[in-house]
């Protein structure tokens, strides 16, 4: 009997600590912040993301990168998603017009260049927009027009330029900018349109020219809070971060204006 009792306390004792530790890993949950971001903010975010974990104990932000028009489509099916940064303004309007966007809370964080970039590799690179159009190359990436913001913002600059018909069969489309100069890096093409943002992540690439900014629309990051968010005030938090000095400095070290 007394044999049976001493177990009996032995596991009452065990178990409460597991209990205890049980209760203590639920009050230290997470909020999880799910951000869906241009590809061309990989870097900066990436970095912010760390910053602002290391500020907030209780939070942990997920990154989802992608070309802006496709994140905006993933929004409007539902996907989970507390803020929207995007590469464009048109995509931006276009949620801010179902709803889907916590209006107030827009706000135009950064602006980038449009860049032409080689692979280091190349003997003898173009040194401008115009001469791609005589050039001996075999493969011009640029993203998709339909899709990828700096692909359309490339496609103004080859039809501001009179290039763009005659450069149709040298074209390779990307879905997002990332993987644009991707294909550069690879040599799967002579040269490609970028954000100069994501050339300076590169040290496989060289830029050879930057396209007036007159050629083509004017390169505005906005930014803002999901309608469905779960945690619309860490995300405002967040948003708050990015726009203001310490986000700002983080995007010029990566080549944002």
């Amino acid at each position: 009997m007394k044999k049976f009792i001493k177990t009996m306390l032995l596991l009452a004792i065990a178990a409460i600590p597991l209990g205890c530790a049980n209760k203590g890993e639920e009050g230290m949950k997470k909020k999880e912040i799910a951000i869906s971001a241009a590809a061309s903010l990989t870097d900066a975010l990436t970095e912010l993301k760390n910053v602002y974990e290391d500020e907030h104990d209780d939070v942990f932000i997920t990154l989802n990168f992608g070309s802006s028009r496709k994140l905006a489509t993933q929004i409007e099916q539902g996907a989970t998603a507390d803020i929207f940064l995007s590469a464009s303004l048109d995509d931006m309007e276009r949620l801010k017009e179902q709803g889907l966007i916590n209006e107030s809370t827009i706000v135009d964080f950064t602006e980038n260049s449009l860049v032409l970039i080689t692979n280091n590799v190349v003997q003898i690179p173009v040194s401008s927009y115009e001469q791609l159009g005589s050039a001996k190359s075999d493969h011009i990436s640029m993203g998709e027009p339909d899709t990828v913001p700096s692909g359309r913002y490339a496609k103004e600059v080859l039809e501001h330029l009179q290039l763009w018909t005659p450069l149709q069969d040298k074209l390779v489309m990307g879905s997002d900018v990332r993987q644009v100069l991707t294909h550069v890096e690879m040599g799967n093409a002579d040269y490609g349109i970028v954000y100069a943002s994501d050339a300076w992540s590169s040290d496989k690439v060289t830029v050879v020219a930057v396209a007036d900014s007159s050629w083509h629309s004017n390169i505005i990051y906005p930014g803002a809070v999901v309608s469905d968010s779960n945690y619309p005030a860490e995300a405002q938090d967040f948003l708050d971060l990015l726009s203001g000095k310490k986000g700002s400095a983080v995007l010029q070290k990566y080549g944002f204006k």
